[in-house]
C-alpha cells in the first residue's frame, strides 16, 4: 500500500466540537481497502477494457438529507492534488475536495439480494440519513 502527496494533519470537529487531530505519517494511505473491495475493483477494471483507465476515483458530493454522498468512478488521469493509493494491485485516486471527509476510512464491497456496491466505514461520520444514501461529518 502506498500513498503519495499526503503529509499533513487533519482536524475533525466531531467529539462535541472539541476537535480531534488525526496525525498521519508520510506514506500512510488515507483510505484502506478490504479484500472484497480489491476483488470488485479488479473485476471492474478487467471488465472495462479501456486502456486509458488508470484506476478508480473516490470522492464525495453534496447529496441527500445528511449532506454528503460517496461516489466511485473510473479515472483516466490523475488530477492535480489528488492522492494516489495503490493497494494489492488496485489504484485509487482520492478527489482532493473529499480527502478531509474520508481520511481514515475503509472501503468495502458488499453484495446480497437487495444491494451490491462499495460501502465506506468512516470514523469521521457523525450522522447518516435513514436510507443510508448520505452522511455528515462534525
Amino acid at each position: 500500500m502506498r500513498s503519495q502527496f499526503w503529509d499533513a494533519s487533519f482536524w475533525n470537529q466531531g467529539n462535541g466540537g472539541h476537535g480531534t487531530m488525526f496525525q498521519f505519517e508520510p506514506g500512510k494511505a488515507p483510505i484502506t481497502l478490504t479484500d472484497a473491495a480489491v476483488a470488485r475493483a479488479r473485476a471492474l477494471m478487467d471488465r472495462n477494457g479501456d486502456e486509458k483507465v488508470l484506476g478508480l476515483r473516490v470522492g464525495v458530493k453534496s447529496k441527500g438529507c445528511s449532506g454528503l454522498s460517496y461516489f466511485v468512478e473510473y479515472a483516466t488521469e490523475q488530477k492535480k492534488f489528488e492522492d494516489k493509493v495503490e493497494e494489492k494491485g488496485v489504484t485509487l485516486f482520492i478527489d482532493p475536495t473529499a480527502i478531509m471527509f474520508i481520511i481514515g476510512s475503509e472501503m468495502d464491497y458488499q453484495e446480497d439480494k437487495m444491494f451490491s456496491g462499495f460501502v465506506f466505514n468512516n470514523p469521521n461520520e457523525t450522522g447518516r440519513c435513514g436510507c443510508g444514501e448520505s452522511f455528515s461529518v462534525g
